[in-house]
């Protein structure tokens, strides 16, 4: 079997998120890939290192109180070196307590090595995801 391209994992991920899988979501990551947060909010972490804690992180942010509806790319860029890709995005969902629809656009870095995610950096924009983001960090 082939190893997959980088875009046919950014294909995989989406597809992954829009089903809130968060195990096949992190079993995207290599053992010691790792996921960066720039602008994360106070209590949602900036970095996390390693499949397992990608595993306990995507579980949590994959929580019922928020849903995506919908994910999608509006410009992928390969670059020169193949292993990078990068990926604008656009997102809509529902804050699912409230009811209230929210959208956020997010331009998102990807080194996938040997079919595995070793790095996905996430520079969100934080405009419009204030609630959602609040809805995930709250552990009440």
């Amino acid at each position: 079997m082939a190893t997959p391209t980088p875009r046919e994992i950014i294909d995989r991920r989406r597809r992954l998120v829009l089903d809130k899988d968060a195990d096949g979501f992190a079993d995207l990551f290599a053992a010691d890939g790792v996921v960066e947060l720039p602008f994360a909010p106070p209590g949602m972490p900036r970095r996390i290192e390693g499949r397992d804690a990608i595993r306990a992180f995507s579980s949590h942010a994959f929580s019922p109180r928020v849903r995506i509806d919908d994910l999608s790319a509006s410009a992928v860029y390969e670059t020169t070196d193949p292993e990078v890709v990068i990926v604008e995005v656009e997102s809509r969902g529902t804050v699912t307590a409230t009811g209230r629809p929210f959208q956020g656009t997010s331009v998102q870095v990807f080194r996938v090595r040997d079919g595995e995610i070793v790095l996905f950096r996430d520079y969100w924009n934080p405009q419009g995801l204030a609630e959602a983001l609040h809805a995930i960090t709250d552990r009440t």
